[in-house]
């Protein structure tokens, strides 16, 4: 018993980083309806963001999300306006699967060449103590990268649901064409819905940098990760995003425990596969898809 409680906290406290990580992906696949393949690669940026913080500006990473999530807002702003925009309007959005596959190499060599390949990690001076309660033993670090999380996602929760931008947001992901006719700038809110995904996903590059280890052949991972946490939970919901990492940390701590490392790859594709089968919308749906 102590055992699966153990796991049961230790896949809790996982399922919210991997919650995080995936609110960006989420919300950019529900909005635009482009599956951003390069999003893992923005997660990773955000770590070695947070690894430069503390290694040469001595600032405490989770103090430095503001300004990293400024940072990769406009790095997204701008790829979406450019890169994204352009293949979408000159070919279909299948074109910007390819474009965004193609831009998750570039960034992925272009860190192996500034940073390299080897295998860092973001290590402040909590990162070693744990505390425990009971007989449960809990990292400092993780409970942490769990609050930091679930901070994140109630802010963007509030933000796509009680303000002008949100309203702005939900009108162009229902209805782009009614958005428009009612004066609202489509392409812009499209560059700046990016933008938030990524400034997210730069924030939660931060929490997995200090949580786990990282280098750039990471980012195929949580890609993988984000679009797995979407079809638990379902598609432009910080809510679903949340549930669905949850889920996904607990599937990997138990099969992890009681099957074996080897397989929590295996076991997270089963479920997908099942999900997709018997309920592809996800367990929340989509939030976005009533007008669709």
């Amino acid at each position: 018993m102590e055992i699966i409680i153990q796991t049961l906290v230790d896949g809790i406290v996982l399922g919210g980083v991997m919650s995080l990580a995936a609110a960006g992906f989420s919300l950019i696949f529900g909005v635009m309806n482009v599956v951003n393949l390069a999003h893992g690669a923005m997660v990773i940026i955000g770590a070695y963001l947070g690894y430069i913080s503390l290694s040469f500006l001595k600032i405490d990473p989770l103090l430095a999300i503001p300004t990293v999530m400024a940072l990769m807002f406009f790095l997204g702003y701008g790829i979406q306006r450019t890169i994204i925009h352009w293949a979408v309007k000159r070919a279909t959005l299948v074109a910007s699967l390819l474009v965004t596959f193609g831009l998750a190499l570039v960034l992925r060599n272009l860190m192996d060449l500034i940073f390299s390949p080897d295998v860092r990690s973001v290590s402040p001076s909590y990162a070693f103590q744990h505390f425990g309660i009971g007989f449960l033993s809990i990292d400092v670090v993780r409970v942490v990268g769990l609050a930091a999380s679930l901070c994140m996602l109630i802010f963007l929760s509030i933000l796509l649901n009680k303000t002008h931008f949100g309203r702005q947001i939900r009108a162009t992901a229902q209805q782009p064409l009614a958005a428009e006719v009612c004066g609202i700038n489509v392409s812009h809110v499209y560059g700046l819905t990016f933008g938030l995904g990524a400034a997210f996903a730069g924030a939660a590059g931060i929490i997995v940098g200090i949580v786990m280890p990282f280098a750039p052949h990471s980012e195929g991972l949580w890609t993988l990760n984000a679009f797995v946490v979407v079809v638990l939970g379902g598609v432009g919901s910080p809510g679903g995003a949340m549930l669905g990492g949850l889920l996904l940390g607990l599937i990997k701590t138990f099969t992890a425990h009681f099957i074996g490392p080897a397989f929590t790859n295996a076991m997270m594709f089963l479920i997908l596969v099942l999900m997709l089968i018997l309920r592809p919308q996800g367990l929340l749906g989509n939030v976005f898809g009533e007008s669709r």
